[in-house]
């Protein structure tokens, strides 16, 4: 029994040797086979060009087990020049192929080059393709621009496409570090012809125009044949903040009493400490001309420098009211659409077109005017930090520093994202208008519609409701519009007895999980944040409730639909076509502005940044996600 007992037991250990001998087999098979499979990455997805011309991409292969074989088909035949062994074991490998168009291929004609690889296991990538269409227009040669700086005057033509490489800056003006005075030690200007096209190269950084103080930018394009800044990424394949953005820094004044970077009051260096410097320091030149801007797209720009730190689609620093900027158009840009750091500049005919954070952000004394501005939104695209509209801070303290930020928006139409009732809208989104930090901006003869909040005077730090309350933070002549069934008083929330008195409105409560106001509200500390309304106490302005300061000089409808106001629903949807943005005859916005008052404003009728013309036609892209400006 004792032997038997042994043999059993010596058995069952050869089994559990055994047994732990495949268990480890096992484990190294699947360990093996569980190695990740080769991929393959193109630089350009799609191009054309015409009969007769070469067009490549870049290949771009990681194989972990080693690179075994490049296969390349064109619809479907192999292609000869990519044979077995091409890649020689490469684990990864950048390949430039090269592709000849047939010189007698006809216009229209679509070539489908697939890549795929195999590794040393056998494993295949999932096939990349490159499309080839045949044109009948050559193709632009793409010009690599260089990081660093233009020191002489410099042309750019329209028969060519710019690619900005990392920043690109028009001068010199640089510090020896942190805490010393920047010195302007070169000026230059650059000229971009009409209809020209600048790349923003993808990266880190991204590719970025920063004209520097002291030097100009001449960028003018015209009405059908505009200047386009734009991500380097084929049709398809675009987003917001692809590239870096255009930035204006200049000699004007600011409110910076205290410089973090430079020591030096009144020069400072734009957020994201890419060394634009801006400010005339102690001798602002209130009429410094940085150049001419007009007729300019700028898309999928704001590079993300730092975190909550990415440059505007169009950034000023300290720009003075010598420099011409009108007919610029900011589409889908990764952080505000425009933002003015103090300066002096006026400009017209803005469009912040489905930006992420603010449409139109004004801060440390910015001062100028701006006439015919159009905000639209995306409903489902707003910023962690909050987006409105406007946003106005006379700094980021509050302080009483001067120049006050004291600009002056006329005609202008902000539509937010909430087009129904029914409309889901990120929860991110705040203001039509969110004026704060002691700031005294005006807006006149203009309408805001379909945001959570219509106009908020917040004074979480004290200041601004006084200078609303002393007639220096003014609103008059606008028309503020809420959303059709949208809590069955069109503001999202209950009005109260000054409102049903007052304008008339329902006293219903909201379907918004966050209960929004959609009007205009004035408080402190806590009162919104993050889109919701917190428990607070509301501020009065001149002794009254903030709806019934802003009703003294302004018009307030339940709903954008109202057919006094007489706008067609696609305002907040265009992509598929120009939206309809004149207002329909008889509307309350075709009359009725005022000037009163203010100087240096083209005197209109309308309120609004539409009359009876739409100055968008011809210039503005609705959809520039589908465009192919290889051409």
């Amino acid at each position: 029994m004792k032997k038997t007992t042994m043999l059993k037991g010596s058995i069952l250990a050869s089994l559990v040797m055994v047994g732990a001998f495949m268990l480890i087999l096992s484990s190294c098979t699947k360990t093996e086979s569980n190695k990740p499979a080769p991929t393959i990455s193109l630089s350009s997805s799609s191009t054309s060009n015409v009969a007769g011309s070469q067009v490549s991409t870049t290949v771009t292969i990681n194989a972990p087990e080693g690179g075994k074989t490049l296969s390349v088909t064109i619809n479907g035949v192999a292609d000869a020049n990519f044979a077995d062994g091409t890649l020689s074991g490469a684990v990864s490998k950048d390949i430039t192929y090269n592709y000849s168009i047939p010189a007698n291929a006809a216009v229209n004609t679509v070539y489908t080059i697939s890549f795929q690889v195999t590794d040393n296991k056998n494993q295949q990538s999932i096939v990349s393709t490159f499309v080839v269409i045949v044109s009948a227009v050559p193709s632009k040669t793409i010009i690599d621009v260089p990081a660093g700086n233009i020191t002489t005057d410099t042309h750019w033509t329209a028969d060519k496409i710019y690619r900005l490489n990392g920043f690109v800056r028009v001068g010199t003006d640089a510090h020896t570090g942190p805490g010393t005075a920047p010195t302007i030690s070169a000026t230059a200007t650059l000229t971009i012809d009409a209809g020209t096209v600048i790349y923003g190269k993808s990266g880190t950084p991204g590719g970025t125009l920063i004209v520097q103080r002291g030097s100009k930018i001449i960028a003018n394009g015209t009405a059908s044949n505009p200047i386009v800044f734009t991500s380097e990424k084929s049709a398809g394949s675009r987003k917001a903040g692809d590239w870096g953005g255009f930035v204006i820094c200049g000699k004007s004044a600011n409110n910076i009493t205290t410089s973090t970077s430079t020591a030096t009051p009144g020069i400072e260096e734009l957020e994201g400490g890419y060394g634009g410097f801006h400010g005339g320091g102690a001798s602002p030149d209130l009429a410094d001309n940085s150049g001419s801007i007009s007729y300019v797209r700028v898309e999928f720009a704001g590079y993300p420098i730092n975190p909550n730190q990415e440059i505007n689609g169009v950034t000023f620093g300290s720009v003075g009211s010598g420099t011409t900027f009108h007919h610029v158009q900011v589409t889908y840009a990764n952080d505000d659409s425009f933002e003015w750091f103090g300066g002096t500049i006026n400009a017209d005919h803005l469009i912040a077109y489905k930006g992420i954070d603010d449409d139109f952000d004004t801060d440390n004394g910015f001062s100028g005017q701006v006439q015919f501005g159009l905000g639209i939104r995306d409903q489902g695209i707003a910023d962690q930090s909050g987006s409105n509209g406007f946003e106005c801070d006379n700094d980021a303290n509050g302080s009483s520093n001067t120049p006050y930020t004291n600009a002056t928006f006329s005609n202008m139409t902000i539509i937010g994202g909430k087009a129904t009732s029914g409309t889901t809208i990120n929860l991110q989104f705040q203001n039509g208008a969110q004026i704060r930090r002691n700031a005294k901006q005006d807006v006149i003869n203009s309408f805001i519609t379909a945001y959570p909040n219509g106009v908020y005077i917040d004074n979480a730090l004290p200041g601004t409701i006084a200078n609303a309350t002393a007639g220096e933070l003014v609103f008059k002549n606008n028309v503020l519009a809420g959303v059709e069934g949208w809590g069955g008083n069109g503001f999202g929330s209950s009005a109260t007895a000054d409102e049903i008195t007052v304008l008339g409105l329902s006293a219903a409560g909201s379907n918004h999980p966050n209960a929004p106001k959609g009007r205009v509200v004035a408080g402190g500390v806590g009162s919104f944040s993050n889109g919701t309304f917190g428990t607070y106490t509301e501020a009065q302005i001149s002794s009254q409730n903030p709806i019934v300061w802003f009703a003294a000089n302004n018009t307030v409808k339940a709903k954008w639909s109202d057919a006094t106001i007489g706008l067609n629903s696609n305002i907040f949807e265009p992509l598929n076509g120009a939206p309809t943005l004149l207002p329909a005859n008889g509307s309350i916005l075709l009359s009725g502005a005022d000037f009163t008052g203010y100087t240096g404003f083209t005197t209109v009728a309308y309120k609004g940044a539409f009359g009876a013309t739409d100055w968008t036609l011809g210039w503005v892209n609705w959809n520039p996600q589908i465009s192919d400006y290889t051409k």
